[in-house]
């Protein structure tokens, strides 16, 4: 079962902002780490507390994405990008 991996506008304008180099490196973890999988959850970790309890944290190197799984379309959204000491602000 394969996932589809869906970008929202503003992670895909965070994205533009880092580096060419890391830009390319999370969006090849996305298409050969995310996609392939039959449960994206078996990677990365669920966001705590009540408001954040539906989005999943991935990690690639010093950058985090934020993606909200949506398991009746197969979609991965990925919601936000960026390093990891400003991403969760």
């Amino acid at each position: 079962m394969a996932w589809t991996i869906e970008i929202d506008d503003q992670a895909l304008r965070q994205l533009r902002k880092i580096g060419h180099s890391e830009a390319a490196r999370i969006r090849d973890f996305l298409r050969r780490r995310i996609a392939i999988l039959g449960d994206p959850r078996s990677t990365g970790e669920a966001l705590k507390g009540s408001a954040l309890g539906e989005f999943w944290r991935y990690r690639v190197g010093d950058y985090r994405l934020i993606c909200k799984i949506e398991d009746a379309r197969l979609v991965v959204l990925v919601v936000a990008v960026g390093h990891r000491r400003e991403v969760y602000r």
